[in-house]
């Protein structure tokens, strides 16, 4: 147990570091900005895209944006457009995996405009981008693990709900959640499936592990994302056992739907992904065009939470 607690304590400590703050004189206002979109696959990515819309038109900047429906394809074809036409001060990318962007960011950079990484990641030259707004993905996964060690006393087999494969979210969540769990051999995951970000996935991939597994020998699930978790939720329930009770449920981004289940008594954990990176990345384009240096990557920070009381005194 010492050694839980010290796990627990630190994972703590680490979440008090304050992130980055970029300088900035001005609003952006009357800039021209194209806002690239991976889609709309959770409601997490749709209160993050009406998120950036209002932070713009807040700050009077014309968005102009592309919903790339989960395609990098449609995510490099709209970034070419505005660099063809010319008719953007900035872009701001999430990029819907990792790899194969130098094309487009060297296009970008040798057309002078600046690109603003947002949410995921990228495994290109930093030189090609101006810096990276998001959560710390590795952190969330450390916090995740590090409740449910704390919750089953380090004794746990457990089914991971993945996200999307080849993306930053997914591959940092998995890398934190496992250097966590490593230290204790009584957790393990026995078995791992992509649900894509998607409810309904999500709720195929947990029936797909009811079905191989004795559910008894389940003890958690670990979801990449909200939208998988209330999918398992669903799955666990209609295989007639009980959710947060028979099956612990810990997951990522702190939804609406998932404090109701948390309300409900349904999962028991959530880290939150904020879904406020506009205005830290429209800052980071207004810096830019200032002329100031700035940070490769602006963490934006989020908290594990257990009940919607903890998370609504800390968003008052």
């Amino acid at each position: 147990m010492r050694h839980i607690k010290w796990v627990v304590l630190v994972l703590v400590a680490l979440s008090l570091v304050a992130p980055l703050a970029v300088a900035q004189e001005d609003t952006g206002e009357g800039l021209t900005i194209g806002f690239s979109q991976i889609g709309s696959e959770s409601a997490w990515r749709t209160s993050f895209t009406n998120a950036v819309k209002a932070e713009a038109e807040a700050r009077g900047i014309n968005l102009l944006f592309s919903d790339a429906q989960q395609e990098q394809e449609n995510q490099i074809a709209a970034m070419q457009a505005w660099i063809a036409q010319g008719d953007v001060d900035a872009i701001v990318l999430a990029p819907v995996v990792v790899s194969g962007w130098d094309v487009v960011l060297q296009e970008a950079k040798d057309a002078g405009i600046p690109v603003v990484i947002v949410d995921r990641n990228v495994d290109s030259d930093p030189s090609l981008f101006v810096t990276r707004v998001s959560s710390d993905f590795v952190h969330e996964g450390r916090l995740a693990a590090a409740w449910l060690v704390q919750a089953t006393s380090g004794q746990c087999n457990i089914v991971e709900l993945y996200g999307t494969v080849g993306s930053a979210a997914a591959e940092d969540r998995n890398q934190g959640f496992n250097e966590v769990i490593a230290l204790f051999p009584g957790m393990k995951i026995i078995r791992s499936e992509t649900g894509n970000f998607v409810r309904t996935e999500g709720k195929q991939v947990m029936e797909s592990f009811l079905s191989a597994e004795d559910p008894a020998n389940i003890c958690a699930v670990w979801a990449h994302n909200d939208d998988m978790a209330i999918g398992a939720i669903e799955a666990i329930k209609e295989a007639g056992l009980v959710p947060a009770k028979d099956i612990l449920i810990v997951s990522v981004d702190a939804i609406p739907d998932i404090f109701d289940s948390l309300d409900a008594g349904e999962t028991n954990a959530t880290v939150e992904l904020s879904p406020f990176m506009g205005a830290p990345a429209f800052d980071a384009v207004v810096s830019y065009l200032n002329g100031e240096e700035l940070p490769k990557w602006v963490p934006v920070a989020g908290k594990l939470y257990t009940d919607r009381a903890a998370y609504d005194a800390d968003h008052q």
